[in-house]
């Protein structure tokens, strides 16, 4: 057996190898991309004749680096930054540390501790395109919130009306085309009803056009603190420049979802996510590619409690108990796994009890 350490970096990659007794074969830096991982083959070609007979320890689960491992044929193993870090200390107490030095730690640690690890498994490709397309959309909604905490922060400064207008919801069609049509509470104060429902109209809304326009009107006509006339038309020309942004994360958003729900619902396991109480396209999707779709995967149900960070951690000692939530998991899943949680209590009377119990 052939044991691999790989300190990985953007452009370059230290590398070394360990025979079974812990015996460096070799070190080598190599390039990024595939002309590098062609040194490594060959290098690992010199000592072992069967890929199967070599294990990796990297401390990533993705890239193409990774993914050129596992086409390889070799067992990987994505070993955590931390972990590697205490297992360093094993070895060294000085604190030293160098790219060179973090391979061979890598390479000891798959040779004498991979059993405490999990190998990375191989999903499918679907199951891949659905983890890119779940991770971007949710970047993106997250880039979405940013912007319009931004947006209602500029608002609170000089156009409250505004806040008072369209609530929290500041992202939708509504809100947006009428703060493209009256970035100003001058601007504002003047439109007529006719001129807010032809914006609305415009948004796309269907429904209840003239009493909304009423509604809005109302809102913005209010008595309100005014910033003065030059401070307000520089805010305004600032939320001017942000309304457009936020139009165009709200279309991409959109076409990503379709694009996710076109991947989702072209999986063999869709069906069975779907009939979750709380799973739908989105979050179902967001499930499905975190926890992925090789069998063999996780052990037991416990395991896979870890990864999603559902399941507490004790620390104990003597007389001394304490119960911590897990740190340690997949944050991606994490956050998928408490959408799910509140989603299923309106979906589902169990949870719904199980959560009013715990509560």
């Amino acid at each position: 057996m052939l044991f691999v350490g790989i300190d990985w970096a953007e452009d370059h990659h230290d590398i070394c190898i360990l025979d079974e007794s812990g015996d460096v074969l070799r070190r080598r830096r190599i390039e990024d991309g595939l002309s590098g991982l062609e040194t490594l083959q060959a290098l690992l070609a010199e000592f072992a004749a069967d890929p199967t007979q070599v294990i990796v320890g990297i401390e990533t689960d993705r890239g193409l680096l990774v993914r050129g491992l596992l086409a390889s044929d070799y067992e990987v193993y994505a070993i955590n930054p931390k972990a590697v870090s205490r297992y360093r200390d094993r070895h060294a107490v000085s604190g030293a540390k160098s790219d060179a030095g973090d391979a061979k730690v890598l390479a000891d640690l798959v040779r004498t501790d991979r059993h405490n690890h999990r190998p990375i498994q191989g999903d499918s490709e679907l199951t891949d395109a659905v983890k890119v397309l779940a991770r971007a959309h949710r970047s993106l909604i997250w880039t979405q919130q940013r912007q319009a905490n931004q947006l209602r922060h500029l608002l609170r400064e000089f156009y409250p009306g505004a806040i008072a207008a369209f609530g929290s919801d500041l992202t939708s069609t509504d809100a947006l085309a009428l703060l493209m049509a009256a970035p100003t509470p001058i601007r504002g104060r003047t439109l007529s009803q006719a001129q807010i429902g032809s914006a609305l109209r415009r948004a796309g809304r269907q429904r209840q056009i003239e009493a909304r326009a009423a509604q809005i009107q109302a809102a913005l006509r209010q008595p309100q603190l005014q910033a003065p006339a030059r401070v307000a038309d520089a805010y305004g020309a600032t939320v001017a420049a942000t309304v457009p942004i936020l139009l165009e994360l709200n279309a991409q958003i959109a076409h990503l979802e379709q694009e996710l729900k076109k991947a989702f619902e072209e999986h063999p396991d869709a069906e069975i996510y779907q009939s979750l109480p709380g799973l739908g396209i989105v979050l179902g999707g967001r499930v499905l590619a975190e926890f992925g779709d090789d069998r063999t995967r996780f052990q037991h149900a416990k395991a896979r409690k870890n990864y999603a960070g559902t399941a507490p951690i004790t620390k104990a000692s003597g007389k001394s108990r304490i119960v911590l939530a897990r740190v340690a998991r997949n944050r991606h899943l994490a956050d998928a796994c408490y959408l799910w949680a509140f989603s299923s209590i309106t979906r589902s009377p169990g949870a719904r009890r199980y959560y009013t119990a715990l509560r």
